[in-house]
């Protein structure tokens, strides 16, 4: 027999889903010439399956419609593989949830009437914009610098004709998972960009087609480095930590022996 929907609008049986409500504290800052704040925000009886970023595009709709200047933040993909995002909740990059990007927190992760602090990555090679977003351009001038093979290989081999063993490959792709979304400086007490200078360094230094430039690459990227302002690694593991793709400190010190 059909089941009829009950008064509620749910099926029987079925469970109700959650919601919660919460207080944001957001940094606001028109311009990088005028001085930041937080300002505080209420969200009530939000879906719990709301990403993070959907909730801000929900105070978003409310603070237009209140002729208010909404909050800017970037995003993507928002499926955790772009890197666009980023910033940091209650003073941890991407947020509690290990290995995730902020688009891919959920409020679940919350308690209801909980209090949330957004601020954009802070660091001196991170200069802001608006709000939550900073110039994050420095990461690309350090591609930019050395991140890339430049040897003319010609056209692409046939796919066997350059062997990599399993365990090469995989190590390498585990590198080359980097997105470059920065909270690795953000969350270094120096604001190094030792953890991404060293996954981009080691995806190409493990391949057959990476080898003829590994030294230049590396001083190359090193001096960039220190040519936008970031710190020296801390060796404090935090960017370990906050890796939403938990890629290992331990590739900076290969970096660093690279880098001789």
């Amino acid at each position: 027999m059909t089941s009829r929907p009950t008064d509620s609008g749910l099926a029987p049986g079925s469970a109700s889903r959650p919601r919660l409500s919460l207080n944001l504290r957001v940094w606001r800052q028109e311009s990088p010439a005028e001085p930041g704040g937080f300002q505080s925000y209420r969200l009530e009886q939000v879906s719990a399956d709301l990403s993070l970023l959907e909730a801000l595009d929900q105070l978003n709709e409310q603070l237009i419609a209140a002729g208010e200047r909404p909050v800017h933040f970037e995003h993507d993909c928002r499926e955790g593989i772009c890197g666009s995002c980023g910033f940091l909740v209650n003073g941890q990059a991407h947020g509690p949830q290990a290995a995730t990007t902020v688009c891919q927190l959920y409020l679940r992760q919350f308690e209801d009437g909980a209090t949330l602090s957004l601020e954009p990555w802070r660091s001196r090679a991170f200069p802001p914009i608006q709000d939550l977003v900073v110039d994050r351009s420095a990461l690309d001038r350090l591609i930019s610098a050395g991140g890339y093979c430049s040897v003319n290989t010609g056209q692409a081999p046939e796919g066997n004709a350059m062997l990599v063993g399993q365990e090469q490959a995989a190590s390498a792709f585990a590198t080359a998972s980097c997105i470059g979304c920065g909270a690795c400086v953000a969350s270094c007490r120096n604001a190094s960009a030792s953890l991404f200078v060293a996954a981009k360094l080691a995806h190409l230094g493990q391949l057959p087609q990476g080898q003829p430039e590994r030294q230049k690459r590396a001083r190359s990227m090193g001096q960039q480095m220190e040519a936008e302002g970031f710190g020296s690694c801390s060796s404090n593991l935090e960017c370990e930590a906050v890796c939403p793709k938990q890629i290992s400190a331990d590739w900076i010190s290969w970096m660093r022996r690279e880098a001789r």
